[in-house]
């Protein structure tokens, strides 16, 4: 892969006076205007950015020459010559993610065509499976990149998902002990040696379907993530919400059963006691361990004795009634606080994501099916329930646009933008 002449990792260029800084905030602008409407025309740029033929030419000219932007063939004719089209360089740079869960890790490599270069490599440890995760996830990066001929001068920088509380004012988690309450970007710029972006993990989830999924063309959608715990990420006006430190979406946390279990949070009866990856897998093994016939068992021995949320969601499909019944149960506990989101915000889409999205409309229909219980008439009708359609990969997707918004703020300024 080729890397940038100038690469997005040195300073800043420096701004001179008025002039420079405008150069530099229009480059900036359709950069952005390509990476999330793909290719334009010279004249399409003027007004995009209210600029004159020539400024753009010249601009053009210089983002060529950086390696960034390439012409991808012409338009059509308004009458006389047909136009040039321009769009991002593929090959100008691409972005490293690393989708990192309390039991598994994803990392992937795109170019600036939001493409996989490679295919998506999944390791089965994770923040809570081993101590050390970060020298596994280094080893792991360095392999692929060899295996791919992947030169690291050409990576612009790493997006890193991660669930639990992080503190947006501080970038510190609030739930690992691993990361030694340091920043958590520094953390891993110092491991991998890459300009990094952090996001906590179901929000990054949210960012990638609003930007390459089914929420692409909406601009009020929830996200909610259900694997092990329960996640929300909220989109308002096309912008992700963080809260005042960036610790809002625990979904998984409001209370819905008073006389419920402990959750692990401290507090009694949340919706993840109930309805989380983790409770229908608790709930499975002690029915089981007390006689309970399932299909569940037989797929247990298969996968030596290990039972998880995959191994429910199948035994579902092949007709298993106790797990169909788990998954129902589940869906209207999570029908239950989704109708308390609708009330509240009104969107015009809910998300299901995570591993539970696997379970298609064995989830969806019992959700659908207790909101017209639970949602007034005229808000549910507003608001469409979807599965994911990046699945597994939502989070990876998330961090692209992310890093790419950083990689330009360090290049060009931190001015106002629109990624």
């Amino acid at each position: 892969m080729s890397s940038l002449k100038q690469h997005p990792g040195e300073a800043p260029i420096a701004k001179s006076g008025p002039q420079s800084v405008k150069k530099l905030l229009t480059k900036k602008r359709i950069l952005e205007t390509f990476y999330k409407e793909e290719k334009k025309t010279i004249a399409e740029l003027c007004e995009t950015t209210n600029s004159s033929i020539p400024s753009i030419t010249a601009i053009m000219h210089e983002l060529m020459a950086e390696g960034w932007v390439s012409q991808f063939g012409t338009g059509e004719s308004k009458g006389g010559r047909r136009p040039a089209m321009f769009d991002l360089n593929p090959e100008g740079g691409l972005i490293a993610g690393i989708d990192l869960s309390r039991k598994y890790s994803r990392l992937g490599v795109f170019n600036l065509h939001n493409e996989e270069v490679c295919d998506v490599l999944e390791l089965g440890e994770g923040l809570e499976t081993t101590g050390n995760i970060l020298e596994l996830l280094k080893e792991a990066f360095v392999a692929l990149w060899a295996k791919h001929g992947i030169d690291k001068r050409s990576i612009l920088g790493l997006g890193v998902t991660i669930p639990g509380l992080i503190d947006i004012r501080s970038g510190v988690s609030y739930s690992y002990d691993l990361f030694e309450g340091r920043r958590l970007s520094d953390v891993f710029e110092d491991v991998f040696g890459l300009p990094t972006v952090i996001e906590h993990d179901t929000k990054a989830m949210a960012v990638g379907e609003s930007w390459f999924g089914l929420a692409r063309d909406k601009s009020n959608v929830l996200f909610i993530n259900i694997g092990s715990g329960i996640g929300l990420g909220i989109i308002i006006d096309n912008v992700l919400y963080h809260g005042h430190s960036g610790f809002c979406g625990e979904f998984g946390h409001i209370q819905m059963d008073p006389e419920g279990a402990l959750c692990y949070c401290g507090k009694i009866g949340c919706l993840e006691t109930i309805a989380s990856g983790t409770a229908l897998v608790k709930k499975s093994r002690e029915m089981i361990e007390a006689g309970k016939s399932s299909i569940i068992s037989q797929l247990m021995e298969k996968q030596g004795g290990k039972l998880k949320l995959a191994t429910i969601i199948e035994a579902a499909k092949l007709g298993d009634l106790f797990a169909i019944e788990l998954i129902e149960g589940a869906g209207e506990e999570l029908a239950k606080g989704m109708a308390v989101l609708i009330h509240l915000f009104n969107p015009e889409a809910i998300i299901i994501g995570g591993e539970m999205a696997e379970a298609g409309n064995l989830i969806t229909d019992p959700v659908k099916q207790k909101l017209n219980k639970y949602t007034m008439l005229r808000l549910k009708q507003d608001t469409k329930i979807w599965l994911s359609a990046l699945k597994e990969k939502a989070g990876l997707y998330g961090t692209l646009p992310l890093v790419f918004k950083h990689t330009l703020d360090r290049k060009y300024g931190n001015g106002p933008g629109s990624c």
